[in-house]
């Protein structure tokens, strides 16, 4: 598969501040999905950022498609770790929120087949206020959908949820995901939400951040939370996490 997107020598600093990410070089292959692990405060949620064309003040250079990211674009759908609704729009106009001029236009076929998507036909009339928290989020996440990126961001979409909730939300993104074949990036603290989603877990390193460690998931779908395979997987990440939050350490491959 090709480099949907390539980070190049990202690094990144805050008003002259020491540096928070140093370095960075990453590619995520077409279709993939990769998570994005590490000490809190690393700088994890920075680099999406970056990714997103959201934060431009950085070192080194960030490629979408073989096109240089130079702020947001409709290419890249972004989901915040808050849903950010609009209170006085309901959720139907939330979503078309997400549309530009033109496709606005025509939206509303679109926005039906969104919220069929993410289990809200129905609700389309609510509005904020009469959402429970994770139908705040599938709206967001539908929104996020709306104008067709290749490439999803998502920036600890779940860490407010119950974990029910989150694990019926992380089946929703794996329906969508093998519906659509998007390409998506994950930041997350959830060791076991890492790995029951994601191709590769990329590991990074206390600041400046550095990655540490990528780790793929040579597991098929549907996976099993039970598999022993990933229960393996996970002793090994938790020790990798315990060792980049004390110093970084060199890029390297692991394979099981």
């Amino acid at each position: 598969m090709s480099a949907e997107i390539e980070v190049k020598s990202v690094g990144k600093r805050f008003n002259g501040g020491p540096p928070v990410l140093a370095e960075i070089d990453l590619e995520v292959r077409a279709g993939e999905i990769v998570s994005v692990v590490g000490p809190s405060g690393c700088g994890k949620s920075t680099l999406l950022r970056i990714l997103a064309g959201l934060d431009r003040k950085h070192q080194g250079q960030v490629l979408v498609r073989g096109h240089a990211v130079d702020g947001p674009t409709r290419t890249v759908g972004f989901m915040f770790q808050e849903p950010r609704l609009l209170p006085w729009l309901s959720v139907e106009r939330n979503v078309i929120f997400g549309l530009d001029r033109e496709q606005k236009a025509n939206g509303r076929d679109r926005v039906a087949e969104l919220l069929a998507n993410v289990q809200l036909d129905g609700s389309e009339k609510l509005f904020p206020r009469e959402l429970s928290g994770g139908m705040m989020q599938r709206t967001a996440l539908a929104r996020a959908l709306a104008a067709k990126p290749t490439v999803l961001l998502l920036d600890e979409p779940f860490s407010a949820l119950d974990a029910f909730t989150r694990m019926h939300l992380q089946e929703l993104v794996l329906g969508i995901w093998e519906r659509s074949q998007l390409t998506m990036v994950l930041v997350t603290h959830e060791i076991d939400e890492a790995l029951y989603l994601s191709d590769r877990v990329v590991v990074l390193s206390e600041r400046p951040a550095r990655v540490s460690e990528i780790i793929p998931v040579p597991i098929a779908r549907p996976r099993d939370r039970r598999e022993p395979a990933l229960l393996a997987l996970r002793g090994h990440l938790l020790e990798k996490l315990r060792l980049a939050g004390r110093r970084p350490s060199p890029p390297m491959e692991y394979e099981i």
